[in-house]
């Protein structure tokens, strides 16, 4: 058998393409309760179910907002909650709902976090496949159709060594082929982290390496590639290295993916790594205006740069919620013309938009 064909086979392919459509992205609002919670600290707002409940709604209910988006990535907890009962529109809808009647399939973070990889330098793998194939049901039965999974490498004088590629690879495939026996599209992670002095060269190099072992290991373990997306880290110079212009990164990141990814996959969609919100836009958008071969659509699955602005916009109060609601649909709609390399640019760009995101060592 080369690749999966089972029951689900078709609905993967009809997912994965869908989830690709040029003109629109994947929302990730899966950040764990710690995660959200450091989000929420830096507008004084308390880390509690309610709260973290308020944030996603405004983001889910934004008009106009799904319009440009394909997927939204979930937390567990979000997966299950609905809006608050005083929302005129949408009083007490599950999100699965909202979502799936703006036309975007809701998505699952179903890896557990990284444990440290005995005998290396602080290199990491995930954990989470025990039980996954009864969480995959599980979720899909709640209404998910596609899943995240985040393997996470970084580049040092040694690093990332083959042992944390080899796993983190592997890791990757194992999890992909449960998800799609249940179901489930899974988006492929490997984030190899900014964090560094490294010239983008030496990324470049380490990104084809990284990618090369993760679709031989998808490949043997049968995959379905057309059922599949990949979410990698753009081409970039480190975070303390000198910075290159937008035309570059497209340059080395198109090029490492034509080396490494088949035809087969239908959509790449990238992290923003930690790039200010405007920057990971700009990126993107010299990608899509690239002439050169390009067999697979190139979006975004962008958390932290779909939302800065908006957060800081929100802070928690009520008033703020339609002048928030303005700043995520500036972002989604800028990504939306960025994956057809129509985007000119923020005339009014808020500060928060050209901040920096970075932070070492990014746990999700």
């Amino acid at each position: 058998m080369s690749a999966y064909r089972g029951k689900y086979a078709d609905e993967l392919i009809a997912n994965a393409a869908y989830i690709g459509t040029p003109g629109k992205g994947i929302l990730a609002a899966d950040e764990s309760t710690g995660t959200i919670g450091k989000r929420l600290s830096s507008i004084n707002v308390e880390n509690i179910e309610s709260n973290r409940r308020a944030l996603r709604e405004l983001l889910f209910t934004t008009p106009g907002a799904l319009e440009c988006l394909s997927g939204v990535i979930l937390f567990e907890e979000t997966l299950y909650q609905k809006t608050a009962s005083v929302s005129l529109i949408f009083a007490g809808k599950p999100f699965v709902e909202v979502m799936k009647e703006g036309g975007v399939l809701p998505g699952i973070k179903v890896d557990k976090g990284v444990v440290e990889l005995a005998g290396t330098n602080g290199e990491t793998t995930t954990q989470g496949l025990d039980g996954l194939a009864q969480r995959c049901q599980q979720y899909y039965s709640a209404g998910a159709r596609f899943a995240k999974w985040r393997a996470v490498l970084k580049i040092g004088p040694n690093e990332p060594s083959q042992l944390a590629i080899n796993e983190n690879a592997n890791g990757l495939a194992r999890y992909a082929i449960i998800c799609q026996e249940n179901g489930l599209v899974p988006i492929v992670e490997p984030e190899i982290l900014v964090d560094g002095p490294h010239s983008i060269d030496k990324c470049a190099d380490v990104t084809e390496r990284v990618l090369a072992a993760c679709y031989k290991a998808l490949n043997d373990h049968h995959v379905l590639l057309e059922g599949t997306l990949l979410k990698p880290n753009m081409v970039t110079p480190g975070s303390e290295a000198k910075k290159v212009a937008p035309e570059i990164i497209a340059e080395y990141t198109v090029r490492a993916l034509q080396r490494t990814v088949p035809a087969a996959v239908p959509a790449i969609v990238f992290l923003s790594g930690g790039q200010s919100e405007e920057e990971a836009t700009v990126n993107l958008n010299a990608m899509n205006k690239l002439k050169t071969k390009k067999p697979w659509s190139l979006s975004f699955s962008f958390g932290r740069a779909l939302q800065q602005s908006t957060l800081k916009t929100w802070a928690g109060k009520e008033e703020n919620v339609k002048k928030a609601r303005a700043a995520f649909l500036t972002r989604c709609k800028a990504n939306s013309q960025a994956t057809l390399g129509t985007y000119e640019g923020s005339s009014g760009l808020s500060e928060a938009a050209s901040e920096s995101l970075h932070v070492k060592d990014y746990k999700y």
